[in-house]
């Protein structure tokens, strides 16, 4: 942690674990602007959070897992801007941001290929059974059993963002039929993004893999559950690197289980990290990454610059990305 004068503006970080943002050259660019704190270990507690932001005037938020609900904002007074390290903002209480005049920024788009070819890659892994035959073979069995050849086979996004758009350009270079639903279809739209808009019934009954790239809201929460899950194909396969909540996590596991779907690629959760006895950890055609689709060199510094150039904009009176 940084020494840091009274007078100056007072910018924390204040929980960068697992690392995101603490080694990185772009915290130096704040120098002119501010004294820099950063925590590198958890923070999870309200008393936590408070202890360390509490005289703070930003916040750059690295790690997900480092939530900001109502009680806790309306204890900052000093508080003027949450800048994350993410897309997503579900991790802050944004009605209580507007209320308490603090701006929250994001980064839309930032990462959105890097996060595509996490998905992409995702496919091909469950589509192809990469770690059932890879455990299989550890335990000293020689299984034959068929997998599933993509091209041709129709994918099905729900959420047609940047993210939900790179997939689909990737989709189609391979050979996939694209569909895809959103809240918002246009056919502009459709033909920027080479993909025919459908209804959820249509897309859930139709695609053969389904991958999610809708961001949380009141809306998308429990979007895709037990009703759902009946209405796929037969032998179907899910991805999803949105967010954990957007699928019911028991729905999907009784669906693998009765082998209605044929596997599912999941880098998000309802509980995150995710305990030692969560259910999908019991299921054998599932493949499993620690919430990390953007975790690559490049995307993890394409993320700390976006953060650090988020708050250098707001100090210099013309804000960014404001999500709020």
């Amino acid at each position: 942690m940084q020494n840091i004068s009274s007078n100056r503006l007072k910018v924390v970080v204040p929980g960068d674990n697992p690392p995101q943002i603490q080694e990185s050259p772009h915290l130096d660019r704040l120098a002119p602007y501010a004294d820099v704190v950063l925590y590198a270990n958890h923070c999870t507690s309200a008393e936590e959070k408070l202890e360390r932001a509490g005289d703070a005037e930003v916040i750059i938020n690295s790690r997900g897992m480092v939530t900001w609900p109502a009680e806790v904002l309306h204890q900052l007074p000093k508080l003027r801007l949450i800048s994350t390290c993410s897309i997503g903002t579900d991790m802050i209480d944004l009605e209580a941001a507007k209320e308490r005049g603090i701006t929250v920024s994001n980064q839309p788009g930032r990462t959105a290929p890097v996060v595509a070819e996490h998905a992409f890659g995702l496919m091909f892994a469950i589509a192809k059974r990469a770690a059932f035959f890879t455990e299989s073979m550890r335990a000293g069995r020689w299984l034959r059993m068929d997998h599933v050849y993509l091209r041709g086979k129709t994918l099905g996004i729900i959420g047609t963002g940047n993210i939900g758009a790179e997939m689909a350009r990737l989709g189609s270079a391979i050979g996939m039929n694209v569909i895809a639903w959103t809240y918002n279809p246009s056919r502009e739209r459709a033909e920027r993004l080479g993909v025919k808009f459908v209804s959820l019934d249509e897309l859930l009954c139709t695609a053969d893999v389904v991958s999610i790239h809708a961001k949380l809201t009141d809306d998308s929460r429990g979007l895709i559950g037990k009703t759902q899950f009946e209405s796929m194909k037969p032998n179907s396969l899910l991805v999803n690197v949105a967010r954990g909540p957007i699928v019911d996590t028991n729905a999907l596991v009784d669906a693998l289980h009765c082998g209605h779907l044929a596997g599912a690629a999941i880098d998000v959760f309802d509980q995150e990290p995710i305990p030692a006895d969560h259910p999908l950890l019991g299921c054998e055609q599932v493949v499993l990454t620690p919430h990390c689709a953007d975790m690559t060199p490049e995307g993890v510094d394409l993320l700390n610059e976006g953060a650090v150039d988020n708050v250098i904009a707001f100090l210099q009176g013309q804000p960014q990305n404001i999500v709020t």
